[in-house]
């Protein structure tokens, strides 16, 4: 069982975000259409063998032809904030030159739509949709590209700056270096293990870029970024576990949240001899380290690490739905691996669902950085295989996905309970939370085989059909709105404190309802 929607709702703080997310190369398709350039993800996905079964984003969802239809589930399903991405090589292909009128024209569709619905519009500027010349040219770890995605966020600052409320200048950089460049299962496959760092300094230089141009460019929206942080859990109370615990947190958290929120990378990593791979100059951690309006939290589950190398990097019910056999990758020669959570439920792509560790990571967060901006939690779901019900009398299909419903009641009763008064992370101003993702869509090397969407897909019909996670989600957003509305409702009404004495003997207030009546 879970909290009920009317229950959750009253936990919800005043001016909290309840939002949902998406990414460009995820739903749009439409890659050779409108003027778009191909991205690096686009000849990844071509490999025979790159992606599950094969599966093509040629089409994904087809948002970009449908992307009235997306926006007017939106508002039915009643968000405050939609998180999308500009797609980069719609906007600039080849990642240089003048933008591409076409690209920027569809974007300026979507954001009219959002804002005539009544939606507030939350931009990611990149999600991992390299320009494929800019790859061919080094990629992220070609210094260059970090100042070509300080240019590009300067053209899209300059057509959207006056209508997107929020800003996120690069998502996850964590996964694009461990999985894109070190052990090769995203775009562009690369599989340089400890010779991926230098893609870490090149994409935070990148964020402190491209939030260089937003202020540059005046836009009135709060400016952030976001990564994936995952709370690493010693497998045993062995010593070498808690180490191995400790290296995999400097590398997967701390490695990329230290400089954006410190200025300083972790002093492990700094005197490490592979970090010394690449030199920087002292100004880029100023650049980097300049002050956000928000900080984003991709959150998912915890991770159980232990010593030695194990059956592989992590378990392979995990790497099977990922696309690509990861249960031999640094096999035999990893100090250390992910371990599996016996006792927990997981999810189809073989996460652990743990709940109670959401507190644990903002715990970490808020203890960690005491100057931390307000923070956003910009992704958190689960995938989870969908069973369709069909009414033969009406004709009509249901799909009721529990397990997913659960998850992020479950996950964002958490994060609100740990962040109020008298919580685990009560310093913490935690300012919303988007749930991943609005639609079912490709899971980058899992394909279509890993549905998160609170929308299901058909991916041959291309049909959307809300799920029960989407009725409880709008529940609880009309919850949220009507428990608001009571209260403002209480505020403006004019209850007199004290009455006048009017010298009359006997003489009594009227009853609260009278009092109400008469004010109202």
């Amino acid at each position: 069982m879970h909290i009920t929607a009317k229950d959750l709702a009253a936990l919800i703080p005043p001016g909290f975000t309840l939002g949902v997310a998406t990414a460009a190369f995820q739903i749009e398709g439409a890659l050779d259409e409108g003027g778009r350039g191909p991205a690096a993800w686009d000849r990844f996905a071509a490999k025979p063998g790159a992606i599950v079964e094969n599966h093509s984003p040629v089409v994904a969802t087809d948002h970009y032809h449908r992307m009235p239809q997306d926006v007017a589930l939106l508002k039915q399903l009643g968000v405050d904030s939609y998180r999308f991405s500009f797609s980069w090589p719609r906007i600039q292909p080849g990642g240089t030159g003048p933008a591409n009128s076409a690209g920027l024209a569809f974007y300026d569709r979507l954001l009219d739509e959002l804002l005539a619905s009544g939606i507030s519009p939350m931009a990611t500027i990149y999600h991992w949709d390299t320009p494929l010349e800019l790859e061919e040219a080094g990629g992220w770890m070609n210094r260059d590209t970090a100042y070509r995605l300080g240019e590009y966020a300067a053209i899209v600052a300059e057509a959207f700056g006056d209508r997107v409320a929020r800003w996120v200048t690069i998502n996850e950089p964590a996964t694009v270096s461990a999985n894109g460049y070190a052990f090769g299962l995203h775009s562009p496959g690369k599989e340089l293990a400890l010779g991926a760092f230098p893609t870490v300094h090149h994409q935070l230089l990148g964020h402190g870029l491209a939030v260089q141009a937003l202020r540059a460019a005046r836009v009135p929206g709060e400016i952030g970024m976001t990564n994936v942080y995952s709370p690493m859990v010693p497998n045993s109370i062995n010593p070498l576990d808690k180490i191995s615990a400790g290296i995999m947190d400097l590398g997967q958290n701390r490695l990329y949240a230290d400089p954006v929120l410190t200025g300083k990378y972790p002093d492990l990593i700094r005197a490490a001899k592979f970090f010394s791979s690449f030199e920087h100059p002292e100004e880029d951690m100023e650049i980097i380290s300049q002050p956000l309006d928000f900080y984003g939290l991709n959150y998912y589950m915890p991770t159980k690490v232990a010593a030695g190398p194990g059956g592989g990097t992590v378990p392979s019910s995990m790497a099977e739905a990922m696309g690509s056999d990861l249960s031999a990758t640094g096999s035999g020669t990893t100090p250390f691996h992910v371990e599996t959570w016996p006792e927990a439920d997981i999810t189809a792509y073989g996460w652990p669902v743990k709940p109670e560790y959401m507190a644990v990571a903002l715990k970490e967060m808020a203890e960690r950085y005491p100057s931390l901006p307000p923070v956003i939690i910009t992704e958190g779901g689960a995938s989870f295989e969908d069973i369709i019900v069909r009414d033969k009398s009406t004709n009509t299909r249901f799909i009721p996905d529990e397990r997913r419903l659960k998850y992020l009641s479950d996950h964002l009763e958490t994060a609100l309970r740990a962040t109020a008064p008298g919580g685990v992370a009560e310093s913490m101003d935690l300012r919303g939370y988007y749930v991943w993702s609005f639609l079912d869509n490709f899971e980058w090397s899992a394909g279509y085989k890993q549905p998160f969407g609170l929308l299901h897909v058909d991916f041959e019909t291309l049909e959307r059909t809300p799920k029960a996670s989407y009725f409880w989600f709008q529940e609880l957003i009309e919850e949220r709105d009507l428990a608001a509305a009571a209260e403002l409702a209480i505020a403006q009404a004019v209850v007199p404190d004290v009455l006048v004495d009017d010298g009359v003997e006997g003489s009594e207030a009227p009853d609260d309802g009278a009092a109400l009546g008469a004010n109202a």
